[in-house]
């Protein structure tokens, strides 16, 4: 890539010194020998670092600096100075000069000082074009969706990506909940910000607490430094409350006082904090029977479901199952390089007919055994799993054919559903008819898809 040098320096053996060194180097070279004339050409020509001398007749390199930031604020200079106003050359880098240089020019200092600059100026425009295809991976246009179903969650997602209003996004275990909310924060105008994630079903209630708000050097035993919680790490961002139905009551009171305050406290802190995250919060959970049985904060839930996004199963959109899996061994089959084309009837007739407890997530992981198994440039029936060829049990009887693993899993579920119905689908009396505590006993329903 050919770079673009502009040079103002009304010395005209120094201008032809300095640009017959730098064209030698390889780079384009544009030179100017007034104030003036280095403005035209910057407005004329794409121009990637300006060299000018501090000191020039009619506009000093200062105000030419200033003349250039306001006609293109990405623009960079290097000033040029003698030993007597350096002063003013460091003072010109409070003005957006990038470096400067002291007269008499040593060549290759300048050009060592120059590389940098350059190799700066692509760095910043290699972070940018990550970011766009960051946001492009999570924007709408990225969500592969063929149903109706699909269309109106998206809808609604991106009427309300340009506000600040929390939403809360709900669904089934492996519906993609996460990846709505980054289309959210992408399509938004928080999308330069930092969308930051927390799972409250992974932390026990004191991590949980510290991972959301911060604690202080000495609030807790272990805690040898301050903290920086994920609500100040999303400043100005989003902060994405997964599970959120998992939270302890004595953290959904202190949920309720950021969102109402817009403020908090770390922990062993009085002092508190302003927040201008924007929140989106994430369950499999029906918030509203929790607050019925008193286990949600009803204040809490209607605080979070200011706008509501559900995301239906994969079975109640099984128009979404072919382009998904074209889209998944398409990129899994990158992944591995492997020659994979395509898909073969049967292998896709057995895959839009499953019914994908586990959601999309399943559905990835199915595909993403296949390809690995698949000797071939199709993937056909034989490549996918057991658990795609027989239908799930809802009884102690099992499907001839199925793995261990899998006959275990459908007796498990059995007695899952059977404790759920003797208990009238309270979770805390199933759990203890059980044996097994309601949290273990919440995982279990997420992972077999259960209500």
């Amino acid at each position: 890539m050919e770079y673009t040098i502009l040079i103002a320096e009304d010395e005209p053996l120094q201008l032809d010194s300095i640009a017959g060194f730098l064209a030698k180097q390889g780079y384009r070279v544009l030179k100017a020998g007034r104030p003036a004339q280095a403005l035209d050409l910057a407005r004329e020509q794409a121009v990637d670092l300006v060299l000018t001398d501090l000191k020039m007749p009619g506009m000093s390199g200062v105000e030419l600096l200033e003349a250039l930031k306001t006609m293109n604020p990405g623009i960079d200079v290097i000033l040029m100075t003698a030993y007597g106003t350096v002063e003013s050359a460091t003072g010109a880098m409070k003005l957006g000069a990038l470096d400067y240089i002291t007269k008499p020019v040593d060549l290759r200092h300048l050009q060592s000082m120059i590389s940098k600059a350059l190799e700066r100026r692509q760095l910043i425009s290699e972070n940018r074009r990550l970011r766009e295809a960051l946001a492009e991976r999570h924007s709408f246009s990225g969500v592969v969706s063929n149903s109706s179903a699909m269309q109106a969650v998206m809808s609604i997602a991106g009427r309300v990506a340009s506000s600040s209003a929390t939403v809360l996004v709900t669904g089934e275990t492996g519906t993609g909940k996460e990846l709505v909310a980054r289309a959210v924060h992408y399509a938004g105008g928080r999308r330069e910000k930092p969308f930051v994630a927390v799972n409250c079903a992974a932390l026990p209630e004191h991590l949980l607490e510290s991972e959301l708000f911060g604690h202080e050097k000495g609030a807790f035993t272990g805690a040898d430094r301050m903290r920086r919680g994920r609500f100040e790490a999303a400043a100005g961002g989003t902060l994405f409350i997964d599970e959120v139905g998992e939270i302890p009551p004595a953290i959904q009171v202190k949920l309720l006082r950021v969102l109402q305050e817009r403020s908090f406290e770390r922990l062993g802190s009085s002092e508190p904090i302003p927040t201008d995250a924007r929140i989106v919060a994430a369950t499999n959970r029906d918030l509203e029977a929790m607050v019925r049985d008193g286990s949600f904060r009803s204040d809490l839930y209607y605080r979070l479901n200011v706008v509501s996004i559900r995301i239906p199963p994969l079975r109640e959109r099984r128009e979404d199952i072919a382009p998904l899996v074209d889209a998944s061994i398409r990129r899994f089959a990158a992944e591995d390089g492997k020659p994979i084309t395509g898909i073969s009837k049967e292998a896709m007739d057995l895959l839009v007919k499953y019914r994908y407890p586990g959601n999309v997530r399943e559905l990835e992981n199915i595909l993403r055994q296949a390809v690995v198994l698949c000797r071939s440039e199709m993937i056909v029936s034989a490549d996918l799993p057991m658990c795609v060829h027989e239908p799930r049990t809802e009884s102690a009887g099992v499907v001839p054919g199925l793995s261990f693993t899998e006959r275990v899993e459908a007796f498990e579920r059995s007695l899952i559903l059977a404790a759920m119905k003797e208990a009238g689908n309270v979770q805390t009396r199933a759990a203890e008819s059980l044996g097994i505590t309601e949290r273990h006993l919440r995982y279990k329903l997420a992972k077999y898809g259960l209500k």
